[in-house]
């Protein structure tokens, strides 16, 4: 199988479904190839890698989307102020604001906040699985956590998880590879809703100020020589909002997914015998919640041999590159306790996810937790994914808790 069919077979729904097999093919062709004129694939984790931390490799960004999409203004869905569609001197400007305030410390002074959140939410499902009835794990523990962490640290507590987490599938669907007018629109009202609410809130926070994170960049924005325009602002808001929940909801769904489907996993983690930090590690690497990132040469060059022009699209299979066999020992096994950790889900080099330490926080605090709460936690049923080549996560999952 070649690699234009075989990446034309992980856009179709079985590829989806299961894109495992069909990354190995392409780990048969090499660390790096080209699919077609313009589209290159990259299934390998050191190429992947280096490419990642590179900066003569950008996102697509305004200039881009000139060239190939000259309407794009006419989509809030594809704003690109906002850090995933910024490269150079203004990535640089607004990261430097926005990762002070995901350092480590400030993150790890989560701990009580996101503790208290997580047996609220058990106490939650424990009412509602009372009597035997299934439980959405997706809705009421994957989702719903990180929506209440994310929503608290940016001091808006009080919005609505399940309207967010609409708006957040409605705006991610446009990064997958291929979308339609239907999806453009859908992620354009959304992306106009999300504005406004922000735009609302900072306006707000601009009279009234609070001990929040929005008030505290709502304040630099204001000030002389402000490093961010409020435009800017907002729309970044609204990737902290997005990106603060939809990988988190992604790595619990797998996470307990692999639990439920292999009787050692969750074992091992109610007994001790592996480290919740370890689990989560390996849950990355081997259901990594983004399976693929696009970059592209500021001027023609090469990779690993491979001629690369200007406006070649380089697609990076972060969920390839987490299972490639050059790099990781036996990579479709579950091993916990494997040393050659270090998954790429992250990202890495300057576009590396601020919120990665956010996520890693709750992720190793919730499994322990919820097993120890359910100890007889099940499968209810067929999970449901949502379907995307790029994001994965699962729509539903039902549980029983007793």
């Amino acid at each position: 199988m070649e690699p234009e069919a075989i990446y034309a077979a992980l856009l179709e729904a079985d590829g989806m479904e299961d894109p495992y097999p069909l990354y190995a093919a392409l780990h048969e062709h090499g660390s790096i190839m080209v699919a077609e004129p313009g589209l290159v694939l990259i299934p390998g984790y050191e190429v992947v890698r280096s490419v990642l931390a590179d900066p003569e490799f950008g996102v697509d960004d305004a200039e881009v989307f000139d060239r190939g999409f000259p309407d794009w203004r006419d989509h809030p869905a594809l704003d690109a102020q906002n850090l995933l569609s910024l490269n150079g001197a203004d990535h640089g400007r607004i990261r430097a604001l926005l990762a002070g305030r995901f350092t480590r410390r400030r993150v790890q002074a989560l701990e009580p906040v996101v503790g208290a959140l997580i047996d609220e939410l058990l106490e939650v499902m424990a009412d509602r699985g009372a009597d035997g009835s299934p439980v959405d794990f997706m809705a009421d523990f994957a989702y719903a956590l990180p929506v209440a962490v994310i929503c608290e640290l940016l001091g808006v507590p009080d919005w609505d998880a399940g309207a967010l987490r609409a708006l957040g599938r409605s705006l991610t669907a446009v990064l997958e590879p291929e979308i339609d007018d239907d999806v453009l629109a859908e992620g354009d009202a959304a992306a106009v809703t999300l504005a406004g609410m922000f735009a609302e809130v900072t306006a707000d926070r601009r009279a009234r100020p609070r001990d929040d994170l929005i008030s505290e960049l709502v304040a630099v924005a204001d000030s002389p020589d402000a490093p961010i325009s409020r435009s800017e602002l907002i729309q970044n808001l609204i990737l902290l909002l997005i990106a603060g929940f939809e990988c988190s909801a992604s790595l619990f769904g797998s996470g307990l997914r692999i639990v439920l489907t292999g009787q050692e996993a969750g074992d091992s983690l109610r007994s001790g015998s592996v480290a919740p930090d370890a689990f989560v590690e390996e849950v990355l690497r081997y259901e990594s919640p983004v399976q693929d990132t696009g970059r592209r040469r500021r001027s023609p060059g090469e990779i690993s041999g491979v001629a690369i022009e200007t406006d070649d699209e380089l697609v990076l299979l972060l969920g390839a590159a987490n299972r490639d066999p050059r790099r990781f020992a036996d990579p479709d096994a579950f091993r916990p306790h494997r040393t050659d950790s270090g998954s790429l889900s992250f990202g890495a080099g300057p576009h590396f996810c601020l919120g990665a330490t956010l996520a890693r926080l709750e992720a190793t605090m919730a499994f322990p937790r919820l097993l120890r709460r359910f100890p007889a936690l099940a499968a209810a049923g067929q999970p449901q994914r949502r379907p995307g080549a790029t994001s994965r996560t699962f729509a539903r999952m039902p549980v029983r808790i007793r």
